[in-house]
């Protein structure tokens, strides 16, 4: 009988993902005893293929579902828990290398009545990160992260399981967290049971990119604004609306003729930005490409973030600053 299903998203990562396949069928817990359910977010033939002749060639139960219509990770959670067999949902993503003993710690800390756990995640640094190798470090302090998780079978489906509309890897793990809380459901933390979680390669400029998971803030509000604020964040971030504040001001007062307004103001926007860059230079490389990154990205986070934040204020009709 399978007693545990592992959950694992992909998207395109055939090296990654053998990787932790492999991690997985070398797991210290009875063969028979788990399986192994692979959801192809892009359908891929390629993928099929390799999911196959590694399941043929390991002792362990291997299954691979295409992802049909709705995409993202959570849909792509959601085809692999329905799919599979297991009292028990363990989910980690294709880019995470479990530890021999995760499954075993992970069911473990199940003991007791509790519906779900949260192992840890381990991020390894260089001594001298970048900014976004650090910031990817972060999942190291998370609460509930859907890179290393467990939850019962019973206690995913009384909450419907992963809300679709978190389309990107942002904060659909906490609206499960905060579902399971609401349902009345007992989490644990279980340290014992842990994923390494290599930082993989960014293209220059990548935080630009990222500030569209800010929509996804306004969404995760939306649904649960108490455990928002307790949890994720107690106030709006009031750095990036000054800086952009002042540099519209600025616009304004060139356009009304008022120059020494606008000086004032564009001053005020240079000295925040600065005062951002360094923040985020302060423990991290200070490579001269690095460097010129912070820089530049760091006048555009700010825009960028808050127009973001507005857009999924707009898109699902909450107020959210």
């Amino acid at each position: 009988m399978i007693r545990i299903s592992v959950v694992v998203p992909t998207y395109r990562r055939p090296e990654l993902l053998s990787r932790c396949l492999v991690a997985i069928a070398a797991q210290n817990f009875d063969r028979d005893g788990f399986e192994i359910v692979v959801a192809d977010d892009a359908a891929s033939e390629a993928t099929r293929r390799q999911v196959e002749a590694f399941a043929a060639s390991r002792p362990v139960q291997v299954r691979y579902f295409a992802v049909i219509g709705n995409h993202g990770p959570a849909a792509a959670r959601n085809v692999g828990w329905r799919g599979s067999r297991g009292h028990v949902i363990a989910f980690t993503d294709d880019d995470c290398v479990p530890d021999q003993d995760w499954l075993r710690e992970g069911v473990a800390a199940l003991t007791g009545g509790f519906d779900a756990a949260t192992g840890r995640v381990i991020v390894p640094l260089p001594d001298q990160p970048t900014d976004y190798e650090r910031d990817a470090a972060g999942l190291e302090a998370a609460e509930f992260v859907t890179a290393n998780c467990f939850c019962r079978r019973e206690a995913i489906e009384a909450v419907g399981g992963f809300d679709e509309r978190f389309s990107a890897a942002w904060r659909e793990d906490s609206d499960l967290h905060f579902s399971l809380l609401r349902s009345g459901r007992r989490v644990v933390h279980a340290p014992a049971a842990s994923v390494i979680h290599p930082v993989r390669p960014a293209p220059w400029g990548v935080s630009l990119r990222q500030q569209r998971k800010s929509l996804f803030d306004a969404l995760l509000f939306k649904k649960h604004p108490g455990l928002y604020r307790e949890r994720i964040r107690a106030s709006p971030p009031w750095a990036y609306y000054a800086i952009v504040g002042s540099l519209g001001l600025a616009a304004v007062a060139r356009g009304l003729g008022r120059p020494a307004l606008g000086t004032t103001s564009l001053l005020a926007w240079a000295l925040l930005t600065a005062r951002f860059s360094a923040k985020r230079l302060e423990g991290t490389s200070h490579a001269p490409g690095h460097v010129v990154e912070m820089l530049a990205t760091s006048a555009l986070i700010p825009p960028l973030s808050v127009f973001w934040r507005l857009y999924g204020a707009c898109k699902f009709a909450v107020p959210f600053l």
